[in-house]
């Protein structure tokens, strides 16, 4: 049996990543690994925006794997390690290598382990009852050498390495006079011990002769056997014995599977794997690496062996904004400063929520409560965190808390905060180079009430030149991600860091009149400028939840 996922706990953040989520991930499983056993990967649910790209870049960190989805897979699971085998084998070898592994099917592959087929009990079955056929033999082109190793024969003379592909199975049974009206050239003939028949059936030109019995070949009928280039063997087994077990002599080639095979691979979800099983009446998978080999097989009683995948969550605890399958895996534990969402878990987990300006901040404390020195290079990261999440200090969700830390970062980082805000700020404000999706979605999230479900995006920039250019590339696409999001609402938040001022573009039926009750009517172009709004969750949020209140 196999399993990949072992003590592996994967560290994440919310769809659409911001700094913070980015970094805080990278920070809090650096901790973990200095703190406790077990393999901590920090982990991303979506793209990296331009801002910390930055920050990764300058302070030599590298990007975390992207995770699309932490449901289990098929790699989760002990599955069974079963070989393939070679689609040479006999019939006999395969169900033998069966009951030997109290299997009931094996997964066939060439040289390089690629599936070609299936063989199953029922294939060996069906075979038996099925076929009627005395030439099924030479159709199914069998190498004498499994022959020889079915019915525990030696070889007497002729190449054991060769093929019998013509004529029919005949047991001689019968005269010398008799045999001679129903040996074709090339058959094979089970015979006993009676010279006269064994001489008979090489003059009659057979093409391979068993001997049973194991009686005494003379050296005339061996010579005459090398004159005629006839396949002679010799088995312990009577007539009837060999003539019940020959058939077991074809390659399992013949009787296999090859078409239509179902199959998975090790990244496949197990929701969908169940899915795809109950459809079907097969007991066993095969399961194919990224190559397509084979590496073994799969059975609906494994997927009672998943082991979940473990995940602790950093910067959210809304299930809408969380990676997707998160139903599916184990959560350990939540760090976040965010009001408190729509995720449930099935057992007790370590949840810390701080009323705080980052993440990043709460990651940090947990450092010195610890006791565990921060490097350089996390201090760098926390640091860029906490000027990202909080404006540089000037968003009011900004604590005192914050700013002491970004202090004592800056410090151990070796740089300075307005320096590092200015290039940070700088680089997740150059938009140019960006689709309208991709600037839509660089910080988008989606909320979830009785009243409405809405999704609400930032873009942050130095000036309102910048904003002003994607400004008109988002107004027209709003209404399609509000399709695309099956929302009722959707609202852009274009902020003005150095003005702390942000306007709000809005799509979607009674976004407007939401507005209103919240800030008050719009302006003569029907647009929202909100001075001194710059902070989503602490400004935004809470007013159109509010406002949505106030409207029922």
């Amino acid at each position: 049996m196999t399993q990949e996922s072992g003590k592996k706990v994967w560290v994440i953040g919310h769809k659409n990543p911001d700094t913070d989520s980015i970094c805080a991930a990278i920070a809090y499983a650096e901790l973990k690994n200095k703190t406790e056993d077990g393999a901590f990967e920090p982990k991303r649910a979506g793209h990296i925006n331009e801002e910390t790209k930055y920050v990764l870049d300058f302070f030599g960190v590298e990007r975390p794997e992207l995770v699309k989805d932490v449901g289990a897979q098929i790699k989760d699971i002990a599955y069974r390690k079963t070989k393939g085998v070679s689609s040479h084998l006999s019939i006999k070898r395969a169900w033998e290598l069966m009951k030997e592994h109290d299997v009931v099917s094996l997964p066939v592959t060439d040289s390089e382990g690629r599936l070609e087929g299936m063989i199953t009990t029922g294939d060996i079955a069906k075979s038996y009852m099925d076929v009627l056929d005395n030439r099924i033999l030479a159709t199914a082109r069998t190498q004498y050498k499994n022959i020889i190793e079915t019915i525990n024969g030696t070889l007497i003379t002729g190449n054991e390495h060769g093929y019998f592909v013509k004529g029919k199975v005949v047991v001689a049974a019968t005269t010398p006079d008799l045999m001679e009206q129903y040996i074709e050239d090339d058959d094979l003939v089970i015979l006993g011990d009676r010279y006269e028949s064994q001489f008979c059936a090489l003059e009659m030109n057979a093409g391979c002769v068993i001997v049973c019995s194991d009686a005494k070949i003379t050296k005339t009928i061996i010579q005459l056997a090398e004159d005629k280039d006839c396949v002679l063997i010799s088995t312990p087994y009577d007539t009837f014995t060999v003539a019940r077990l020959i058939h077991q002599s074809m390659s399992i080639k013949y009787i296999m599977k090859k078409n239509r095979l179902i199959t998975f691979e090790r990244e496949d979800y197990v929701d969908d794997v169940r899915e795809t099983m109950s459809k079907v009446r097969h007991r066993d998978f095969p399961v194919l690496d990224e190559d397509g080999v084979c590496v073994g097989m799969i059975s609906r009683r494994n997927l009672l062996s998943m082991q979940k995948k473990r995940v602790i969550l950093v910067d959210h605890n809304e299930k809408s904004q969380a990676v997707e399958g998160i139903d599916g895996a184990e959560i350990l534990e939540i760090i976040d400063h965010h009001r408190l969402g729509s995720l449930e878990t099935i057992s007790p987990v370590f949840f810390r929520n701080q009323p705080l300006g980052c993440t990043s901040t709460i990651v940090y404390q947990m450092y010195r409560e610890k006791g565990v020195e921060v490097e350089g290079k996390i201090a760098g990261l926390l640091l860029a965190a906490i000027v990202s999440d909080t404006l540089m200090f000037r968003s009011p969700t900004c604590t005192q808390m914050d700013r002491s830390a970004a202090e004592e970062l800056a410090v151990i980082a070796g740089v300075k905060i307005g320096e590092l805000a200015h290039h940070m700020f700088e680089a997740g404000s150059d938009f140019k180079t960006k689709t309208t999706e991709e600037l839509f979605y660089q910080d988008f999230k989606t909320f979830h009430t009785e009243e409405m479900d809405f999704g609400v995006a930032q873009l942050s920039a130095m000036s309102d030149v910048e904003l002003d250019q994607v400004k008109e590339k988002l107004l027209p696409y709003m209404e399609q991600a509000k399709g695309a999001e099956k929302l009722d609402a959707v609202f852009v938040m274009l902020t003005d860091i150095l003005d702390e001022t942000s306007e709000v573009l809005y799509a979607g039926d009674g976004a407007e009149a939401l507005l209103e009750v919240c800030f008050g009517p719009a302006d003569e172009q029907r647009e929202f400028h909100l001075k001194g709004v710059i902070s989503r969750k602490k400004q935004l949020i809470p007013a159109l939840i509010a406002g949505l209140q106030q409207q029922n």
